[in-house]
């Protein structure tokens, strides 16, 4: 059976005058994806490495996300069950299988309880590692899969994510280079999440709602300093 998308494309290449399968026409496209052209850069994202912090810090802010600067990845812990006891939640936290996370020192928040595991949706609270972040916007990277589950970046209601500093890009293109060297030519994971404060929506009647469509809190546990 014809589909709406085949009569779609037909349509545009009848209005092109093309079939698809010029060589010149699939040339380009095939040098498009194998160069990875860069997009443009602002220039308030070219920053020596500790303003890049300062410029990440002020914008997760901006964008209605909290944030904990951690000297060391030992702090994390701590600093979990803290804001968990500040809001008044309980002290649960639902994490994915990132080696990094398990690596952590859970023993000193003897009182928290750490579960392992996608979200269902019953669970208040989710801890990721992120695999960067995005000074320009205040962003975090997340890339799917069992170390990071994307569940835990749209279902609980509060969305703790670990940050390293030396993962501060300053743009967004910087990161695509990242995530293509770390997965190799023509490999990508299912999904790449760019999260920027915590869901929001002014749909009706330009009134902002907060956790609309995800969680309705976003804390960055930022670690280390500037490389």
């Amino acid at each position: 059976m014809t589909s709406s998308r085949d009569i779609v494309f037909a349509s545009v290449r009848r209005a092109l005058g093309a079939t698809g399968q010029e060589a010149p026409r699939r040339q380009e496209v095939a040098d498009r994806i194998a160069g990875h052209p860069r997009g443009i850069i602002p220039a308030r994202a070219d920053l020596p490495p500790a303003q890049k912090i300062d410029l990440f810090k002020d914008m997760v802010r901006a964008a209605d996300a909290t944030l904990d600067h951690l000297a060391s990845v030992a702090d994390v812990p701590l600093a979990i069950a803290t804001y968990l006891r500040e809001r008044n939640l309980p002290p649960t936290i639902l994490r994915g299988a990132d080696p990094r996370l398990a690596a952590l020192p859970w023993a000193s928040a003897p009182n928290l309880d750490v579960w392992i595991g996608p979200s269902d949706g019953r669970q208040l609270a989710g801890l990721s590692h992120a695999f960067a972040g995005i000074a320009e916007s205040g962003t975090v990277v997340m890339l799917s899969g069992p170390d990071n589950p994307s569940t835990l970046n749209l279902l609980p209601d509060h969305h703790l994510v670990v940050v390293e500093a030396a993962d501060v890009a300053g743009d967004y293109e910087t990161v695509w280079t990242r995530i293509r060297a770390a997965y190799g030519p023509g490999v990508l994971p299912r999904t790449v999440n760019w999260i920027t404060g915590p869901s929001r929506s002014a749909d009706i009647e330009q009134t902002l709602l907060l956790g609309a469509h995800g969680p309705r809190s976003l804390h960055v546990l930022l670690v280390g300093a500037a490389l």
